[in-house]
């Protein structure tokens, strides 16, 4: 499958919380945004062994070289990283289908994605019709924003004996400030627009937990959602 970008297509940098973790939008990615559409719906769609509450399926592997292609330029001004040969530990069509009342503390709460600062993920929007975007969040007890090797077990273990707590128990999906939390950014889920960010920033899909979730690409919260791993 043949992937081109836009010819207008747009770039924001942005920098997020007190902790300036760096954060890229990129606006009109794709020239021919629905040929993806319709490549997500001849796909098979199934529930994965993670917390990610909903359906994947793989993404084209031209998307990986599209990605790679696309970010390499951006990556040194951005988020102080060499351009390289990207590796990916995971790039699917995700398909949000899990309802709230389902869901598992940790799905309730942000997350990360990895503890390594030299990693990336990205999320292109998909969906049309307000299925919301991307929020990034501050822990208020540590004032953490991102989780590397060194917070790690201090973060969990903070986190492990809040969820005891009776301020912890928040239902649904996360959609703002808790008393656990304080969202610090967020970027509008946008048809066809890419939202890249390091793996350890504490961050989580906003999700309207009053709207039923469909589980069919063609009218639900879809997008792909790739990690990124920089070889020098």
């Amino acid at each position: 499958m043949l992937i081109t970008p836009h010819p207008n297509i747009r770039t924001r940098r942005r920098v997020v919380g007190h902790e300036g973790a760096p954060l890229l939008v990129i606006d009109d990615v794709l020239v021919d945004p629905e040929r993806m559409l319709r490549k997500a719906a001849s796909r098979p769609f199934e529930k994965m062994p993670t917390l990610f509450p909903g359906l994947r399926a793989p993404a084209p592997l031209s998307y990986q070289s599209f990605l790679e292609a696309l970010l390499n330029p951006l990556l040194r001004e951005t988020f102080d990283l060499e351009p390289g040969r990207f590796a990916f530990p995971m790039c699917h069509f995700s398909l949000v289908t899990q309802p709230p009342e389902t869901l598992q503390f940790l799905q309730r709460v942000p997350h990360i994605d990895s503890v390594s600062a030299q990693g990336l993920a990205t999320v292109h929007y998909l969906f049309r019709g307000g299925w919301g975007g991307t929020d990034f969040y501050r822990h208020r007890r540590t004032g953490f924003e991102y989780i590397d090797e060194s917070r790690h077990a201090a973060y969990f273990d903070c986190l492990s004996r809040q969820r005891r707590e009776a301020s912890a128990d928040v239902s649904g999906y996360i959609d703002g400030d808790t008393p656990l939390y304080e969202r610090i950014a967020g970027v509008e889920g946008v048809f066809n627009r890419l939202v890249v960010y390091r793996r350890n920033a504490l961050h989580s899909g906003r999700i309207d937990n009053g709207r039923p979730l469909p589980a069919d690409p063609l009218q639900g919260r879809l997008s792909i959602n790739a990690f990124i791993d920089v070889a020098r």
